[in-house]
């Protein structure tokens, strides 16, 4: 297990090696393997990259993300301009196709609402729309129309934990309660612990999923 002055030091070190995000202005503190986050970036997707950065670091058990998207002038955009461009990439991704999904932006935060039949369309709702200038922050409330019986549907997760080459899947445990998805146990890494997330979400008709899997080194 590394000390918490290692960790903080990858955490920086990674952060300063990955160029899909501006990490001048962000600072680490670790405390019991609990990375927070803080400082100040120009984009909300230079906030959303550097967590999943610290993600990567090994011994990093959890994160706060505090960092405050602070949007220098050139970059600023109208709320009707943010709005506009977030119709237009949801309107335009292919793997929304008919979903009824919709944008509403207040001081440059979107809020996203309406019907898919996927979890997976949930999270590139919001993928489409995260990257666009202006946008300060997102709040995803799409909700999933079920469109197929649960019965079978634990089974299904779990065919998909073994076929997947990169998740160990012998240490989780998968409950189903009506359309809701609980993942319980252990996993050696924070990718595995998205990993597993990632195909419970994309069983038809789930929901929510409730990632309780806890990282273990």
């Amino acid at each position: 297990m590394k000390l918490d002055t290692d960790i903080r030091n990858d955490v920086q070190n990674e952060l300063q090696w990955d160029p899909s995000v501006e990490a001048r202005g962000i600072s680490v503190n670790v405390q019991e393997g609990v990375a927070t986050l803080f400082g100040n970036v120009p984009h909300f997707s230079d906030k959303y990259s550097a967590e999943k950065i610290a993600k990567r670091v090994s011994c990093v058990r959890a994160i706060a993300n505090d960092i405050t998207v602070n949007i220098p002038v050139p970059g600023k955009r109208s709320d009707t301009d943010i709005a506009i461009a977030a119709a237009n990439a949801l309107k335009w991704n292919a793997s929304l196709g008919q979903c009824d999904v919709k944008a509403v932006v207040s001081n440059g935060c979107i809020n996203l609402s309406g019907h898919v039949a996927y979890g997976y369309q949930v999270n590139v709702a919001e993928a489409a729309v995260r990257y666009l200038l202006g946008v300060t922050g997102i709040l995803n409330d799409i909700t999933i129309k079920p469109s197929v019986k649960m019965m079978d549907v634990k089974q299904k997760i779990e065919d998909a934990f073994e076929r997947q080459a990169r998740l160990d899947a012998k240490d989780i445990d998968v409950g189903l309660n009506d359309n809701k998805v609980t993942l319980k146990g252990f996993v050696s890494s924070w990718r595995e612990k998205d990993d597993a997330a990632r195909a419970a979400w994309a069983a038809p008709g789930v929901c929510k999923v409730e990632n309780q899997l806890l990282v273990s080194y």
